[in-house]
């Protein structure tokens, strides 16, 4: 039996703490890969919480994996032991269904969530089919990487599925954790880009990230002086915002398209949407292919999540640090001497 060390949560809300479990034999599909880093994500707190009525303990979370693959299934396919790569959101789906044969194994049904009835990424090692875990490009830095196997293909997936074009304008509404990576990737898409934040005093960081201008989101007026220029809105944030509003941006035929999980449902005015022919759309993570496209657009335009640091040892503080607002903007977890 092979035995794996991390930190796991007994129960909803609970502090985590030192666990081991034995893994069993290695699929003949799977990959086993020794963690060198892994983000800790907002769905990670989530899922520590039962916030969505999804989660089964004991749970190791830990979904925005980087390191290196030590073991190999004997039908795994294309990767080698010693081998860099990165896990997100999933470690594997059915393979067969019409979602995964046509590039949208992140849709599939029998998707696994990899720490959901699966121990994750804060620990020593963990498993993933094969398909699941993308090479790293070699020119990425591997110690601040693990947040774009979930935040950024969570807002890179988008810009590619509907067709966002170069001439296109684009806002994104919330300048976090997915909203920072959410500018660089329009920014380098060739889009003008529009930043919406309660926080302007993140304006000149948020100018930094790829922002050509600053609306402030809680001055209504100057939101709708924005009336009419949109073609794309992204809302990365999970919490109830003027909808009504913000629909009001798009031109016509102009899409709001919602990646945060805003848990209360949306107050749309259908007439609005009828009468400029809008959308309103929203999307998940993405498939192997997309995560692998993402990695290779992040490092050609020299992409980055701006990171923080905790060592594994120390999860609690780092999650009590993100639960508090207090990121900029996303966080990793440090392996190394922790086992």
């Amino acid at each position: 039996m092979t035995s794996i060390n991390g930190w796991a949560a007994q129960g909803a809300k609970q502090r985590l703490e030192p666990f081991t479990y034995e893994a069993g034999p290695l699929g003949a599909e799977e990959v086993e890969v020794a963690v060198e880093y892994c983000g800790l994500c907002h769905s990670d707190l989530s899922i520590i919480n039962n916030d969505w009525g999804l989660s089964r303990y004991p749970l190791i979370p830990g979904h925005e994996v980087i390191g290196r693959i030590v073991a190999v299934g004997d039908r795994a396919k294309e990767l080698k032991i010693g081998q860099r790569v990165g896990i997100g959101w999933n470690v594997d789906s059915c393979m067969h269904c019409h979602e995964c044969l046509t590039g949208n194994h992140n849709l599939c049904r029998e998707a696994a969530p990899t720490i959901i009835g699966h121990h994750g990424g804060f620990a020593e090692r963990v498993r993933a089919h094969w398909l699941w875990a993308i090479p790293l490009p070699g020119t990425l830095e591997a110690s601040s990487a693990g947040p774009l196997l979930c935040g950024g293909v969570t807002v890179f997936a988008p810009l590619l599925t509907y067709g966002v074009k170069p001439t296109d304008r684009v806002g994104i509404v919330g300048i976090g954790g997915l909203g920072h990576l959410a500018l660089q990737f329009a920014r380098a898409w060739g889009c003008e880009v529009t930043a919406f934040t309660s926080d302007l005093s993140k304006a000149e960081e948020t100018r930094g990230f790829g922002a050509h201008r600053v609306v402030s989101s809680r001055n209504s007026a100057e939101v709708l002086k924005m009336a009419n220029s949109l073609d794309f809105l992204m809302i990365t944030v999970n919490v109830p915002l003027d909808w009504p509003l913000l629909l009001k941006t798009l031109k016509p035929n102009g899409r709001m398209h919602v990646v945060g999980a805003v848990l209360e449902p949306m107050a749309i005015p259908a007439f609005d949407l009828i009468m400029g022919q809008k959308s309103v759309s929203g999307s998940p993570t993405g498939g192997p292919a997309v995560i692998a496209a993402m990695l290779d657009f992040a490092a050609r335009h020299h992409l980055a999540p701006q990171v923080e640091h905790f060592p594994l040892n120390k999860v609690n503080d780092a999650i009590a640090h993100l639960a508090a607002g207090k990121a900029r903007y996303r966080v990793v977890l440090d392996h190394a001497g922790s086992f």
